[in-house]
């Protein structure tokens, strides 16, 4: 199959991986020069956040790598393996009791596995309501027959929460693989590396503006600036338009498009850290430790990929009926 552009599937993705690990080089070689420069410790810690930002772009290129010579049952026992470990960070920073333990068992080892099975076999009506449907409903009754009624709603709430935002708004990440767009000269696979590409972007190029050029710390999170945040996104968007030739969109449907993933990840970078916030936790982010702070690396992700899932879908399906060509 031609892409745009006269290229085959195999040199877009060549492209698009070299791009990838010229960035990603880019960036470590900034960060290590940048490192014994910094003046304050504020810089510091802003440096150490964007050396972990670099550091995931190493994770992104192995995922794609992966995915691309192994396929789709590699990329769901990734992205599951991810949401484990996100899970299980988001869980430790809970109040769980010991009456709590078969809950937790359903949402480790029946809702992941369950969830990106539902994924790779591509049952988008059951997987789209596996979670937020029949686990909503069947948590709350495992935690009732504990008899355990001491912060009842507020323990299950939070099992509850933990799913939605680690599994299920993750698990849409692998769903766009399964989405068919060979009659739009792209594949699902490359649109997730579109998805990422720019997600991955929004994410360190904030961080690096944040700490390149200073200025007002955001309130809810201090590692990054106003500033930062608004070059960040403008060049994330920007990168996104150049990666148009990926998917089926105009230009400026791509900008579109780009901008509505920008956003996502604003918003999910504020809630998951709010609720840290609240929590009381620290920022493991400066660490390289696959159990902590990944849900700092991955807030982003979280509500990007069900907003671009979505509205990919919506944009093949309206395509398909002929409303617009």
């Amino acid at each position: 199959m031609t892409m745009r552009l006269g290229l085959s599937l195999q040199e877009g993705y060549l492209i698009i991986l070299a791009a990838l690990i010229l960035l990603v080089g880019a960036g470590t070689v900034y960060g290590l020069w940048a490192q014994g420069r910094a003046s304050s410790p504020e810089q510091e810690r802003r440096l150490a956040i964007a050396n972990s930002r670099v550091r995931l772009g190493w994770w992104l290129i192995a995922i794609f790598t992966i995915a691309w010579w192994w396929g789709m049952v590699a990329l769901c026992v990734v992205f599951a393996i991810f949401s484990f470990f996100l899970l299980r960070e988001f869980i430790a920073l809970t109040p769980i009791k010991h009456t709590d333990h078969w809950v937790l068992v359903v949402a480790f080892y029946l809702a992941i596995p369950a969830q990106y099975a539902l994924v790779y076999f591509n049952l988008t009506q059951v997987f789209t309501l596996f979670i937020p449907i029949y686990l909503f409903l069947l948590l709350p009754v495992l935690a009732a027959m504990s008899h355990d009624t001491d912060r009842y709603l507020e323990r299950v709430a939070k099992v509850q929460w933990g799913l939605m935002i680690c599994v299920f708004c993750v698990s849409h990440a692998p769903a766009i693989s399964t989405i068919d767009f060979e009659s739009h000269k792209t594949s699902g696979e490359l649109m997730l590396l579109f998805l990422l590409m720019i997600t991955f972007m929004a994410d360190l190029f904030s961080v690096l503006a944040s700490s390149a050029l200073g200025g007002k710390a955001l309130r809810l999170n201090p590692n990054k600036t106003v500033k930062g945040l608004a070059v960040g996104s403008a060049l994330a968007v920007l990168g996104g338009i150049a990666l148009y030739w990926l998917t089926p969109f105009s230009i400026l449907q791509t900008a579109l498009y780009a901008l509505a993933i920008v956003l996502s990840c604003i918003m999910g970078d504020m809630v998951i850290s709010s609720v840290k916030r609240s929590l009381g936790s620290r920022s493991w982010e400066g660490e390289l430790y696959i159990g902590r702070g990944i849900l700092e690396r991955f807030a982003t992700l979280t509500f990007s990929a069900p907003v671009f899932y979505h509205l990919t879908y919506l944009f093949k399906m309206v395509h398909d009926a002929g409303i617009w060509d």
